[in-house]
């Protein structure tokens, strides 16, 4: 049984095991020793003690864990002996050769403060891509004034990006081995703020540093006798590496992108709504549950943003190793809002087609006193005020004589059929959506829609109009002309896109008869002055047999035959 002891290494409780306790006690005495003439001795010794307890707590499962004599001596191996660093350049002179074996160290991403204009982004990303810092912050001018996406990405960086505050971390932000002897070299050259001589005394401790490296077995990895296989491992592995920056970075501008624009639409729409700039109306009309536009604005940039915010920080996680945790408060918090952002955009999106619920029409039936053998003349009339160019389903905004707001739209449609009464009849249909029947009534009625007839020549509006209160519903205007048998009708060319024609439904004009005399018939229409009786239109009727065998009814397209079979139905569709 060992007895174990309580310590305070660098600021952090350690339980450690007694033989454990004594070995690291003596290898940190003895750095106390070798370094007892050096300037800065103090804090060289504490940057030490703040990077053995940083290796430690990398090692530890949990608080409660005790420190072993393995730990121990898995930290000396790290750090090294105190005998084995000499921080003297002038040692290093004539050995040139040991530059050829220095290793690869995996570089950790910080921010540098010691050369920073701002938050010491730039520097750090500098250190972490060994380049300088100048280009780094060109590219930044670049962003902010060419993409604009600079001063976003930056303060992202700026949060994410941990500082370089001790000399351990210092040291990593450079890729060099944190050891006794960089930690002492890194705080001489603050001592000597002397740029050449910090540069020779880094080359001459980068030497020592992998001679011992060396000593231990390291230039196996990098000798001359490496087999084929550990080559092809290797360079599968660089692929590997730079396939996965390749992703991250991908990742990044993708999320950087989504997050710029939904910014900007979360500006120009949520916020245009709140003071009411002009131009929004129209995203107004179809609003028909009258939820606040920057409601639905703020929902949408949570619930698309967050995802793309986690696949922003994944592209960091995969290019930086050492990036700074959000914490799990933000990552629980953004993770509510998600939901709450969902489920309020699904109440918004049931409460807007709840308003489509129900279609109803109001039918408003006018006697046009044009009698059989009359010549009526239709044409569509058209207001400077009202564009009907636009497409049939659209509505758009206006202001009618007094001033006020109104929708209007060029939804309207003609049909023509025969009737056996003595006079023309006109029967204007209004339709329009909503929640309930009761609403859905109202709006119909609410539509207003003009008609006039002078010398026997009927003149149609081209458009409706409705007040903006009644939103976009699907309003639309249905004119069946009635037209009494032998009747002539004559279609002015500008009433072409407002025909409907449907043989099924009795419809007895189509666009073709426009600009042409149409007597009408029974059930059917005869061009007068057609080229080719090719205009005439007749409505498909079907004929009907009753017999013994059963009731048989053949039409064009389709034929049903009902027997003591059962119902046999073929079309030719």
């Amino acid at each position: 049984m060992n007895k174990t002891v309580n310590i305070n290494l660098g600021g952090i409780f350690f339980h450690i095991d007694e033989d454990a306790y004594l070995k690291l006690q003596g290898y940190l005495e003895s750095i106390k020793r070798s370094l007892a003439n050096s300037q800065g001795s103090d804090e060289i010794i504490a940057d030490i003690e703040a990077r053995i307890a940083e290796l430690f707590n990398e090692r530890l499962q949990n608080n409660k864990q005790v420190i072993r004599l393995r730990e121990v001596d898995e930290i000396i191996s790290i750090m090294g002996q105190p005998e084995d660093y000499v921080v003297d350049e002038e040692i290093f002179e004539d050995d040139p050769s040991t530059n050829q074996n220095k290793s690869t160290r995996s570089k950790k991403l910080f921010r540098d403060p010691d050369n920073s204009y701002i938050s010491g982004v730039s520097s750090g990303l500098a250190h972490y891509f060994g380049i300088d810092a100048i280009w780094v912050r060109l590219a930044w001018i670049l962003l902010v004034f060419g993409a604009g996406t600079g001063v976003l990405l930056y303060i992202l960086l700026w949060i994410l990006v941990p500082e370089a505050k001790t000399t351990a971390e210092k040291i990593m932000m450079t890729g060099e081995p944190v050891n006794i002897s960089n930690i002492e070299k890194k705080i001489k050259d603050g001592f000597d703020n002397v740029s050449q001589v910090a540069k020779n005394v880094s080359d001459s401790v980068s030497k020592a540093a992998k001679n011992v490296d060396l000593k231990k077995g390291t230039n196996s990895i990098k000798s001359t006798s490496k087999t084929f296989f550990d080559s092809l491992a290797d360079a599968v592995m660089i692929l590997l590496k730079i396939f996965a920056k390749f992703i991250g970075i991908l990742l990044i501008i993708i999320g950087a992108s989504t997050l710029i624009a939904l910014v900007i639409g979360l500006f120009s729409m949520g916020v245009a709504d709140i003071i009411h700039i002009p131009g929004l109306d129209n995203l107004d009309l179809v609003n028909v549950g009258n939820t606040p536009i920057w409601l639905v604005s703020l929902a949408i940039f949570f619930a698309v943003g967050i995802p793309f915010f986690f696949l922003f920080y994944l592209g960091l996680k995969i290019l930086i190793n050492n990036l700074k945790s959000i914490g799990n408060i933000a990552k629980f918090t953004l993770l509510g809002l998600w939901i709450l952002s969902i489920i309020t955009l699904v109440i918004f999106g049931i409460r807007q087609a709840s308003e489509h619920a129900f279609e109803e029409s109001y039918i408003k039936k006018n006697e046009l006193f044009i009698k059989a053998n009359d010549t009526l003349m239709v044409k569509m009339t058209h207001s400077d005020k009202f564009n009907s160019s636009f497409s049939r389903d659209d509505f758009k905004l206006a202001h009618d004589d007094n001033g006020n707001k109104i929708m209007y739209s060029s939804d309207v449609r003609i049909m023509v059929k025969s009737t056996s009464d003595t006079v023309a009849t006109l029967s204007i249909i209004k339709s329009a959506n909503g929640r309930n029947y009761e609403t859905a009534i109202a709006r119909a009625k609410n539509i207003n829609y003009h008609y006039e007839v002078k010398n026997k020549t009927l003149l149609l509006d081209a458009f409706l109009t409705t007040d903006i209160k009644n939103k976009y519903n699907d309003q639309e205007v249905d004119i069946i002309l009635y037209l009494p048998e032998n009747t002539v009708v004559y279609f002015s060319s500008n009433t072409e896109d407002f025909i409907r024609h449907n043989n099924h439904e009795g419809h007895l004009i189509s666009d073709k008869n426009t600009n042409h005399f149409i007597r009408i018939m029974d059930n059917n229409s005869k061009c007068l002055d057609c080229p080719d009786e090719d205009f005439n239109v007749e409505v498909d009727t079907p004929e009907v047999k009753i017999d013994s065998d059963g009731i048989k009814v053949e039409s064009d397209e389709v034929k049903i035959n009902i027997s003591s079979k059962g119902i046999e139905i073929k079309s030719d569709q």
